[in-house]
């Protein structure tokens, strides 16, 4: 994943709420850690009528997720920060919750849509993010249940939050805090122009291998053996696997009863994201 060469200016500011459905405990006023540098003068995203706001500079040093990263300061302290209002999809099919992205149905489709737009939202805040120098901005209550900081996140003065819900990769998590109505209307916005994840069909992605007739198979082969490249989904595969179960093509090279697992579970790449002005 490639990075942008150019600096980038990052603040963190968490605002008085909690994140990702998890209450704020008092965990007091010792995070980030106590001993680091003095903060920058007049960082971008610092609340001047809110005496809590304290800025602090450290460096991006993993993208766990699409709303998650690790954050090294200069006493070589690593936090994780977990933005704010804003939900990114899981990127696994499993873990998956359409219930809780409006219009995305909860079948194997809507699952699979969900996990392919949560890796998208990943590489994305992988690309934009990743070994960067940031300055993180924090307020009163600070931390989620998990001890993850609570964060709104600047880039060169922009909403990275709310670049999210604009560009459709996320979902507006709604609960208090201050920029809730901005974000619900980013979130409105994106539905609207159908953005992103909001961009579901259904026919996109065919469900159950059995459900694979037989002339949507790619002709075999003249050697007379398939393999995992000739397909276009795993649900080909899977197919050809349920109809020879003994797999003469050995499409089921691990045992598991799943065939040709580096193939996209349903072979289909989401188009790329338009990037917000």
């Amino acid at each position: 994943m490639s990075v942008r060469s150019r600096p980038i200016a990052v603040v963190l500011l968490v605002v008085l709420a909690g994140c990702a459905g998890m209450p704020v405990p008092d965990v007091g006023t010792d995070s980030p850690p106590a001993d680091l540098d003095s903060p920058p003068a007049d960082p971008d995203g610092v609340d001047p009528n809110d005496p809590d706001d304290t800025a602090w500079t450290g460096t991006v040093v993993r993208v766990v997720d699409g709303d998650t990263m690790e954050v090294e300061f200069p006493n070589g302290e690593v936090d994780t920060v977990r933005l704010l209002g804003v939900d990114t999809p899981e990127t696994s099919a499993e873990s998956t919750s359409p219930g809780e992205f409006e219009g995305i149905p909860d079948t194997d489709a809507g699952r699979a849509h969900l996990r392919a737009w949560g890796l998208e939202a990943s590489a994305f805040a992988e690309s934009e993010l990743a070994g960067e120098e940031v300055t993180v901005v924090t307020g009163g209550d600070r931390r989620g249940s998990y001890g993850r900081l609570l964060a709104v996140l600047y880039v060169d003065g922009e909403d990275f939050n709310e670049r999210l819900l604009t560009a459709g990769y996320a979902r507006l998590y709604d609960t208090e805090f201050a920029k809730r109505d901005a974000y619900a209307a980013a979130e409105a916005d994106a539905r609207e122009r159908g953005a992103g994840l909001w961009a579901f069909d259904e026919s996109d992605y065919p469900t159950e291998a059995s459900e694979v007739d037989d002339g949507d198979l790619p002709p075999l082969p003249d050697d007379g053996d398939y393999d995992c490249d000739d397909f276009d989904t795993r649900a080909e595969a899977n197919a050809v696997l349920d109809r020879s179960p003994d797999d003469p093509h050995n499409l089921d090279a691990d045992g598991d009863g799943e065939a040709c697992e580096s193939i996209p579970e349903f072979g289909v790449t989401p188009a790329a994201l338009p990037v917000s002005p």
